[in-house]
């Protein structure tokens, strides 16, 4: 399921929410929720990579 989560993120890493949207600083930091999984990642702009930074189950 995280492999799942991480190739969806890494197809559209804008079409997740951001972790914080009340920081006008952090649009890069991203969240993808799927069931009890999150995956906070950050988008890098110039190397369009994706870094995960936590991976979190729920349940």
């Amino acid at each position: 399921m995280v492999r799942d989560v991480l190739e969806l993120a890494s197809r559209q890493p804008w079409g997740f929410p951001q972790w914080d949207p009340t920081d006008p600083e952090g649009p890069d930091l991203r969240r993808a929720d799927v069931g009890p999984l999150t995956v906070v990642y950050f988008v890098n702009h110039p190397g369009s990579h994706l870094y995960v930074l936590d991976v979190v189950w729920a349940g």
